[in-house]
């Protein structure tokens, strides 16, 4: 594992403010990220998981601490960051194609070179044949795809995922998760995932960040080492310590059924 540290929080707390006062989302997270790893952030619902893929994606600004990324303090978007949400936002006027050259688009950066990348990564991830194709003819697995490439397209060094499968059955959650997994790793992309789903965790990151209930603070960091056939998130869940990682996070989380 290159040791390159590309996302860094330090101390960093976010406090909302609204007319009935404030509210504490997040509490003194530190953690860094080294370029290539694969990161899951796991935790009660409404603790404060996406909150921290916003702060780095430079969406908003920790009230204390700093976010860095490449050692620079974050200030707003960048492109080396890029950011799939849980639903495709596909628009359904536009072709596969016209969609993932959307964000190229944004930038005035569409030259005959992107669309180049841009065919290349439809066919090589499997869309191909459908670029001229429309969202609503497409099944849900195939618009996430899309809607990566289309993240992938504006050439982004780290990907925030948050909740990217959620939308989807059971099945089409494993394969996209094997998917999702080795298009990162084939891209070279350093990426974090939130989830609410501990075995989509387990069996895609490198490490498993576990947060309180709000306002989140880091109860545990998990190494993931498992012996596995292969590394692919579907192999990874046969492996014999899976159950063991699974049921320390899920004691961590406390959750109440």
């Amino acid at each position: 594992m290159n040791s390159k540290v590309v996302v860094s929080l330090e101390n960093v707390s976010l406090k909302y403010h609204s007319l009935e006062g404030e509210t504490p989302a997040i509490n003194n997270i530190s953690f860094k990220v080294n370029e290539g790893e694969f990161i899951g952030i796991v935790g009660p619902s409404g603790c404060g998981k996406t909150t921290i893929l916003s702060l780095i994606a430079g969406l908003i600004k920790p009230t204390t601490g700093q976010v860095l990324v490449y050692g620079k303090k974050v200030q707003g978007p960048s492109t080396s960051v890029g950011y799939m949400l849980q639903q495709d936002y596909l628009f359904e006027w536009r072709n596969i194609m016209q969609n993932a050259l959307l964000g190229l688009e944004i930038r005035g950066k569409v030259t005959e070179d992107s669309k180049k990348k841009v065919e290349r990564l439809l066919d090589t991830y499997g869309l191909g044949d459908f670029r001229k194709h429309y969202p609503d003819q497409l099944s849900g697995g195939m618009r996430q795809r899309a809607a990566l490439i289309r993240t992938l397209a504006i050439d982004p060094k780290i990907l925030l995922l948050d909740e990217p499968f959620s939308a989807l059955d059971y099945q089409t959650r494993l394969v996209m998760s094997d998917e999702v997994c080795t298009i990162i790793r084939k891209e070279g992309k350093t990426a974090l995932l939130v989830t609410h789903d501990i075995s989509e965790a387990i069996s895609m990151a490198n490490r498993v960040i576990v947060l309180s209930e709000r306002p989140a603070t880091i109860k545990n960091i998990h190494e993931i080492q498992l012996t596995s056939e292969d590394n692919t998130p579907i192999s990874r869940r046969q492996a014999p310590e899976f159950r063991q990682y699974f049921n320390a996070i899920w004691k961590e989380l406390d959750v109440h059924v």
